[in-house]
């Protein structure tokens, strides 16, 4: 793959950019001169997300659910229309889902698995043909800490990010392999401090107190700003990183699980406490 990815005069697509880490990646951006086209389905969060990024780049709003196999099919064209060209893809829309996975129903599984992993594979597949003709570019699909290591309590999601891992390190070989001029990074966040743990769904066969717990919980461990997050991942963009890792603790479980892909638990769970 060749080198340092210049984003100054490029244009970047980000996904789930209304808040959060979305939206700090697509600030770090346009602070680097690269034009963005920002997605979300909270549309009252874009326009703050416009205005923050201000007018020294171009910035355009576009409302797409990445569950809708149609918005999303047709979102290539409405970024054509706006900015001509795509050179950088930042799949970061995701949700979060508490329960084990005898609490989920399937409804609850599928729900989460539409939006985290197959919005993730539906955006590629759109933008892939137009990334191809350009130069050089780049795919950015935000996994997990939880793609690394899989808790209890988090099937779902972590079924999601790692597969959201496989999908994209599968990817990156077959572009290699072909000569292609489309790289690919797996992000990896540790606790970063969005909404996430707040607006994180529960299983309907989760007690309310229970839910309660695990949200409070995770928000204690939710320590990195998100602006100092999307830095990180935007610097790892630039140098067009294929893992680029968030956070200390992602850093450290990275560590913890290479030589222990299975027993990793006994140790990291002690330390949850």
């Amino acid at each position: 793959m060749s080198a340092r990815l210049m984003l100054d005069g490029k244009v970047a697509v980000v996904t789930g950019a209304a808040s959060g880490i979305g939206r700090a990646i697509a600030r770090s951006m346009a602070a680097r001169g690269c034009d963005v086209a920002i997605a979300d389905i909270n549309e009252a969060g874009l326009a703050e997300t416009a205005g923050l990024i201000g007018d020294a780049v171009r910035v355009t709003c576009h409302r797409v659910d990445v569950a809708d196999r149609s918005a999303v099919a047709r979102f290539p064209d409405e970024v054509a229309a706006a900015h001509g060209v795509v050179d950088v893809v930042i799949n970061n829309a995701g949700v979060a889902l508490a329960g084990t996975f005898a609490q989920l129903t399937e409804a609850e599984f599928d729900w989460l698995l539409e939006i985290n992993l197959q919005g993730v594979v539906r955006m590629t597949r759109a933008f892939l043909p137009v990334l191809e003709r350009r130069p050089q570019a780049q795919i950015v699909n935000l996994s997990s800490l939880f793609g690394l290591i899989a808790p209890p309590g988090q099937s779902a999601y972590a079924a999601a990010k790692f597969a959201v891992r496989g999908f994209s390190e599968a990817l990156r070989h077959e572009l290699e392999a072909a000569g292609s001029p489309v790289g690919v990074s797996v992000v990896h966040p540790g606790g970063v401090r969005t909404g996430i743990a707040t607006n994180a769904r529960a299983a309907a066969a989760v007690d309310a107190v229970e839910a309660a717990r695990q949200q409070a919980h995770f928000q204690k461990v939710l320590r990195l700003d998100a602006d100092q997050a999307g830095e990180i991942i935007v610097r790892g963009i630039e140098r067009r990183q294929p893992r680029i890792l968030v956070g200390q603790d992602a850093k450290l479980v990275a560590v913890i699980e290479r030589p222990m892909p299975v027993g990793y638990w006994h140790i990291i769970g002690r330390r949850r406490g």
